[in-house]
């Protein structure tokens, strides 16, 4: 247990620190202008880091969840043989559904970091 905690606050400060490093030039926009660009770099920071921690987020629940969905099916299979191909495919169809999470998730840590809605409200 210790070492997933580890792990876990180890994987937050990549993200924090990854994200921090791409606003930088955010931040250095902000600084040279005077109209609006202070609020365009916080947004645009914000979103770096909402993207990296929701990504991260994102990524946790899925992977337990398809651990979980392996290790019943593999104990379904050594307990009863004979419904290893039942169980391989509801099995499957159960990892494509939670892949498909974090997918989403995937695709809305995209959607800020690259076609950001809030920037059109300035």
């Amino acid at each position: 247990m210790k070492k997933f905690v580890t792990g876990f606050f180890a994987l937050i400060a990549l993200f924090i620190s990854s994200n921090l490093a791409f606003a930088q030039e955010a931040a250095e926009a902000a600084a040279s202008g005077g109209d609006g660009s202070f609020l365009k770099a916080a947004i645009i920071i914000g979103s770096c880091i909402g993207a990296g921690i929701g990504m991260g987020l994102g990524a946790i629940g899925p992977g337990a969840g398809m651990g979980h969905a392996v290790r019943g099916a593999l104990e379904g299979m050594a307990r009863n043989p004979g419904t290893s191909g039942k169980l391989m495919t509801t099995m499957l169809i159960g990892l494509a559904m939670m892949e498909s999470l974090a997918i989403y998730a995937l695709v809305i840590a995209l959607i800020l970091l690259f076609a950001n809605p809030f920037l059109s409200l300035i």
